[in-house]
């Protein structure tokens, strides 16, 4: 088997055959087929077939059914198989399917009749529907009910774009109206705004104006201030220099005092000189003497009071000093005035004893001082005592106290 090519055979000897590969175009009518639904209508396929090449096993299926065939006969052998197979297609789909989905139908006779045509090595390369039609005007009435539907779908899209219209209309009209309000609102709130600023922009240039008024007295003001403290500065120099020359005139006549007490010889010449100076001092001063009377005064007063504070000072820390020692002085006295008392009431006590029985190896007299001997160290405890609740040293008072 050669598909295509060329080959040498003997004539006589060989014997050669050929079967067309070209591709078939086959004609399906199927008339007066009842549908699902036993609706009698016709349906005319046309397809598209050859002999299968894609494997050897297909070629030698064809060859053995259609080898000895004319290509007529293998067209109604083919014919033949597909109408059955679309007569099945028909009988089991609606009306209604086959004239809406035709290409459902399509696949479903395709995938029906591949198996058939495999066996006898045909290939199915295309299937459609080419006419559909009945007699009894079933198809007219389903084209009657579309064309009501689409008159009816017309009839309702007309309506819904009139109501569409109207609500866009409707809407045009209120975004209108809204835009209206919206700009009047905006040229209120412009108006209130330029208000606004307006009275901020006077009340600026009033403050401004008024600060502008008010800055020439300031400045005046601050001007009087300035002169005033130069003038007070100036009167305080003077002061100050009245002050140190005031300071040096005494220093002057202390000097001049001091050279008086230190030459007794000249007393009377120094006298005679200071009290002509003063007279003629007393002529060219008074009107200065008269002024700082009351500062020298004042300041006299004050040393007067510098010194009586020293003095009270001193006497304080001389009395201080002097209490110290009498606190020495009197905490000794009250141990000494205390010390007899301390040692007769504890000998009153052993004066109350009926009896005292005292052990002793020796004399009766060595037991008599034996006791005795503790009265004393009953009071020469004292200042141990005190020491250890008050912290006092009496001993070492009675050392630091001088004798009076």
């Amino acid at each position: 088997m050669i598909a295509g090519g060329r080959v040498f055979y003997w004539p006589g000897l060989q014997k050669c055959s050929r079967i067309s590969l070209n591709v078939m175009t086959i004609m399906i009518p199927t008339p007066d087929v009842y549908t699902a639904q036993g609706v009698l209508i016709s349906v005319t396929g046309i397809t598209q077939v050859k002999i299968s090449t894609q494997s050897k096993e297909l070629l030698e299926r064809a060859c053995c059914n259609f080898l000895s065939k004319s290509k007529i006969a293998v067209i109604e052998l083919i014919q033949e198989t597909l109408e059955g197979h679309q007569r099945s297609a028909v009988s089991l789909t609606t009306v209604e399917d086959i004239y809406r989905d035709r290409q459902a139908f399509n696949t479903r006779m395709i995938e029906s009749a591949s198996d058939d045509m495999v066996n006898l090595g045909v290939e199915i390369l295309s299937y459609t529907i080419h006419e559909v039609y009945d007699n009894l005007g079933y198809l007219s009435s389903l084209g009657k009910s579309r064309i009501a539907e689409i008159h009816r779908d017309a009839r309702i899209g007309e309506a819904l774009a009139r109501r569409d219209a109207r609500i866009v209309q409707s809407l045009a009209r209120e975004k209108l109206v809204e835009a209206q309000l919206t700009n009047k609102t905006l040229m209120a709130q412009a108006e209130l705004d330029f208000l606004c600023k307006k009275e901020d922009y006077e009340k600026e240039v009033y403050s401004q104006r008024a600060m502008a008024e008010n800055a020439y007295e300031l400045q005046a003001a601050k001007a009087k201030q300035k002169n005033m403290n130069e003038k007070m500065e100036i009167e305080v120099i003077d002061r100050r220099e009245r002050v140190t020359l005031e300071e040096q005139e005494t220093l002057r006549r202390e000097k001049q005092l001091q050279s008086a007490v230190k030459q007794v010889a000249d007393a009377e010449k120094y006298k005679t000189e200071t009290l002509a100076a003063a007279e003629k001092q007393k002529t060219i001063l008074e009107a200065e003497a008269e002024a700082e009377a009351i500062r020298l005064r004042g300041e006299a007063e004050a040393f007067l009071v510098q010194k009586r504070a020293e003095a009270e000072a001193y006497v304080m820390n001389r009395k201080a000093e002097a209490w110290d020692e009498y606190r020495k002085a009197a905490m000794l006295g009250m141990y000494l005035d205390t010390l007899p008392r301390l040692v007769r009431e504890v000998g009153s006590n052993l004066s109350k004893v009926k009896s005292v029985k005292m052990v002793s190896t020796g004399d009766s007299a060595v037991g008599a001082v034996k006791l005795t001997n503790e009265v004393i160290d009953v009071a020469s405890s004292i200042p141990s005592l005190v020491r250890g609740m008050t912290g006092i040293d009496l001993l070492k008072i009675m050392k630091e106290t001088p004798p009076h």
